[in-house]
């Protein structure tokens, strides 16, 4: 993941947050996507994190976002989750 200095997080669009009201969790590029998913499971409210997961599964489709995404990436991590 690149390093993303406060400078040029201050010019990010709001569209590049997944929380753009607060501007939190940067989804600019897929490696701040996942990021922004492990983050939101660890502190953002279940309301945000569905949020969250909502514009990354949007914006980059190829990223596991559920359970039942990574499934279909991992058929072997499912049955381990259960």
């Amino acid at each position: 993941m690149a390093k993303l200095t406060s400078k040029e997080r201050g010019k990010m669009k709001g569209g590049e947050f997944a929380l753009p009201g607060k501007r939190a969790y940067p989804i600019e590029d897929k490696s701040h996507a996942r990021n922004a998913l492990a983050r939101a499971a660890q502190h953002a409210s279940p309301a945000e994190q569905a949020t969250i997961r909502r514009k990354v599964k949007a914006k980059y489709p190829g990223i596991a976002v559920s359970r039942e995404d990574r499934a279909k990436h991992d058929p072997h991590q499912a049955i381990t989750e259960q």
